[in-house]
């Protein structure tokens, strides 16, 4: 099946990132998310993503409004009726995104082919909660979406040939990269990435270093492009924090247990760049 019409629900930072790369790349595109509000927020992002994309001059202008035509916007899942993918890219929340997921399913046609964005969560156990599982994979965008090449394509246990063939086609089409992970926590990049920022912030805790030498450190050290007490601020400390507890229950291991530090700092209210204070202040 030659997919043309794509839909994402949820209009925040990731929603919003991967509408504006599959509008960019051709697909018609509609962005659903419980409020006009959020849509209003969500396209008010992709426009100036956009922009700065032209200004870089690595996005002509016509092709940037051409883009913008072909997104549509709606608080109704009635409009996913003629979508032949969907991708959910909700909060790492397993109870949400499985609401949604069912709430897909019952909207669209059973050979649509049904994607999460979860960066974490069993897409074995999300599928299950679909019918037709067999037409649901994991499609892991990494933020921010228009800038970042990679995504990570992952099968659940039920997922179909043909499904993994339309998550890959959808990957090139894009301009992404792609690489085949295993449903497992965290999948491959951030099995590897969150247990190292979690560290990171267990140094700091123990007062080995300060927020800005643990960064120089690892940016200078390890020749990292931006250290791991930034990018915990970049990715959002509560987005942190749940994904590192989803490791901690899906293995069982100690050694994934969150750093005290971190916990504090979410219940303070400290998500980082989002609310204005993280590790470090914006």
């Amino acid at each position: 099946m030659s997919i043309e019409n794509i839909a994402v629900i949820g209009a925040g930072t990731m929603g919003n990132g991967i509408a504006q790369v599959c509008a960019v790349a051709g697909y018609q595109v509609t962005l659903i998310d419980v409020s006009e509000a959020a849509l209003e927020r969500g396209l008010a992002t992709l426009r100036k993503n956009l922009e700065r994309q032209v200004s870089k001059q690595t996005l002509q202008a016509e092709q940037a409004e051409a883009a913008l035509t072909r997104i549509a916007t709606s608080t109704d899942y009635a409009q996913l009726k003629g979508a032949q993918l969907v991708i959910e890219a909700a909060t790492e929340n397993l109870a949400l995104k499985v609401k949604i997921l069912q709430q897909v399913a019952a909207s669209v046609a059973d050979d649509c082919v049904i994607a999460t964005n979860t960066s974490s969560l069993s897409i074995t156990q999300l599928g299950a909660s679909v019918s037709q599982p067999e037409r649901f994979i994991g499609v892991h965008f990494f933020n921010p979406v228009p800038m970042m090449a990679l995504v990570e394509i992952i099968r659940g246990l039920q997922t179909s040939d043909a499904t993994y063939a339309s998550a890959m086609a959808l990957t090139e089409r894009v301009g992404k990269t792609a690489i085949s992970a295993g449903n497992r926590p965290g999948f491959v990049v951030n099995r590897i990435l969150v247990p190292m920022i979690n560290e990171a912030i267990m140094v700091l805790q123990e007062g080995l270093a300060s927020a800005e030498d643990i960064d120089t450190g690892m940016r200078l050290g390890c020749n990292q492009p931006i250290g791991p007490l930034a990018l915990a601020d970049l990715i959002g400390l509560d987005t942190l924090l749940a994904i590192i507890e989803s490791f901690h229950d899906g293995f069982n291991d100690s050694k994934y247990r969150p750093a005290a530090l971190l916990k504090e700092m979410v219940a303070a209210g400290y998500l980082g760049r989002k609310s204005g204070r993280g590790f470090f202040t914006y």
